[in-house]
């Protein structure tokens, strides 16, 4: 495994997403493969922080939502 300092962070925006700014978030798929860990931030904000997620609860959280787990908001 690399050092998470030479990984870079290549994020992608969430497909649901629209030119308008609305609620979006994007994800680096390339350092989660290499760490394990995802990380998630707003799309609004790609100066502010990311949350690490473990790679392992992201899958569960995204199984969850296409299983509609989650009320709409």
């Amino acid at each position: 495994m690399s050092k998470a300092e030479d990984t870079p962070m290549t994020w992608v925006k969430s497909s649901y997403s629209s030119g308008d700014g609305g609620q979006c978030i994007e994800w680096a798929p390339s350092y989660a493969r290499a760490h394990g860990v995802v990380p998630v931030r707003d799309s609004k904000d790609p100066e502010g922080p990311a949350l690490m997620v473990p790679a392992e609860s992201f899958a569960a959280f995204v199984v969850g939502v296409k299983d509609g787990e989650f009320p709409a908001v």
